[in-house]
């Protein structure tokens, strides 16, 4: 089945993200890489090398949790922003259970999806559950301000769990990057912010249904004020 064009130059298209959701991503998402740069070498001395990125062992220890908490500060906007799209729906459950259909392209056998489909969700509930983890858990670590109040055993414990949550992070967003290259257009919503309406369709049909529903009230709206700026409604 053939994919439809991302964006036609005839087509103003549909805005997907506002510039404010754009910046917001790209936020998150280049300190996200930064921390994985930096936490590696934390975590193993085969990733000793990428210390010389920030400045060497101690610069990178110092960075690395204040990267966090700026991280940390766009996430909860972001998650704020998205949570109402991101809400699991029964159309969601169906989409999963059809994931290999998902796999193999067969889209024109997928239930019809909102604005975010059900992969997507999970990507955003798996964030929301690893983000905060993170944050506790690399606050429980914190030399010099926190880690030496804190009991060895929990220490450790915490230093644990922040390495085990981080790849789980890792495994979601490459996930999630390898999925936005894969589906055509998905990249150029996150860069632009707007897509073609027959991506739209094709894609999340649920979410077009509603944009096209806005519009035609917006329209009728704009046609009924002409209407009584010119006077012809009183005709």
């Amino acid at each position: 089945m053939s994919e439809p064009k991302p964006h036609a130059k005839s087509d103003p298209g549909i805005l997907r993200y506002d510039a404010l959701s754009r910046l917001n991503h790209w936020l998150i998402a280049i300190s996200f890489v930064m921390l994985v740069l930096s936490g590696l070498p934390l975590f193993h001395p085969f990733f000793w090398s990428l210390t010389g990125l920030f400045g060497g062992p101690t610069m990178t220890r110092i960075l690395h949790p204040y990267i966090g908490l700026f991280m940390t500060l766009f996430f909860v906007i972001m998650a704020i922003r998205f949570f109402k799209v991101s809400l699991i729906k029964r159309h969601d459950i169906q989409w999963l259970k059809q994931i290999k259909d998902v796999l193999s392209n067969h889209d024109e056998r997928l239930p019809p999806v909102g604005k975010n489909n059900a992969g997507q969700k999970l990507v955003y509930w798996i964030m929301v559950l690893c983000v905060p983890l993170l944050l506790v858990t690399g606050l429980l670590i914190w030399q010099p301000y926190f880690a030496d109040a804190i009991p060895i055993t929990l220490r450790r414990l915490a230093s644990f769990g922040h390495a085990y949550v981080a790849f789980l992070a890792i495994i979601t967003l490459i996930i999630h990057i390898y999925s936005g290259i894969w589906v055509k257009g998905s990249f150029t919503a996150m860069t632009r912010g707007r897509v073609s309406k027959p991506w739209a369709k094709h894609h999340h049909d649920l979410w077009y249904e509603e944009e096209m529903e806005k519009e035609r009230k917006e329209h009728e709206m704009a046609k009924r004020q002409h209407q009584i700026m010119t006077g012809e409604e009183s005709k």
